[in-house]
């Protein structure tokens, strides 16, 4: 029987928030844009959210019809998350009922946005004055894509003074980290 380290590295405090990054139809297999290892967080993901966060926030990719990033309008990325689709809903399996807010990103039609604190552009999704009004000073990131949006959004939060927290067990990418992480202030857990 193989040990595994605890999920968290210790005890929750009402100064903690659990974020839980774009869980969604279409970055699932058979959505526009699957991460393959996403499924296999759902256990892991609903537990976290019982374990007595202050906040947990899901984030969505909520983009408009011909959202720039849409390769027919010479972005990158297939049509995906389009806003009220069912694409863009949180997945089936996630236990929503400890989730106590919801921030859209990539709503913009000119900017997209990896990060759930800050779009393309720099305009805020309201992420970062919302984790302050509630007094969470320590951020815990799980979900997909780990080596996109999951890390994007951890790399904002260590910029706006949040300690930062990378659960991996209860995250999937679609490549590797970059190797120099290390580096940064955030926390691979």
């Amino acid at each position: 029987m193989t040990s595994h380290p605890p999920l968290l590295p210790d005890a929750i405090t009402q100064r903690d928030a659990l974020l839980i990054i774009d869980m969604q139809n279409d970055f699932m297999p058979g959505g526009a844009l699957p991460v393959s290892g996403g499924p296999a967080c759902l256990p892991i993901i609903n537990h976290l959210t019982q374990c007595g966060f202050r906040a947990v926030i899901a984030s969505q990719d909520w983009h408009p019809a011909q959202h720039y990033s849409f390769e027919e309008q010479g972005g990158p990325w297939p049509i995906h998350c389009l806003a009220g689709s069912f694409g863009a809903a949180l997945v089936e399996g996630l236990n929503q009922q400890n989730i106590t807010h919801i921030i859209r990103k990539g709503t913009a039609l000119k900017a997209d946005a990896n990060s759930a604190f800050y779009d393309d552009h720099g305009i805020s999704t309201g992420l970062t004055a919302l984790l302050r009004g509630l007094g969470i000073t320590r951020v815990f990131l799980c979900g997909v894509a780990l080596d996109v949006c999951v890390l994007a959004t951890a790399r904002h939060a260590v910029r706006d003074g949040f300690e930062t927290y990378i659960l991996q067990r209860a995250s999937a990418g679609i490549g590797a980290l970059p190797a120099s992480l290390h580096e940064e202030q955030l926390i691979l857990y």
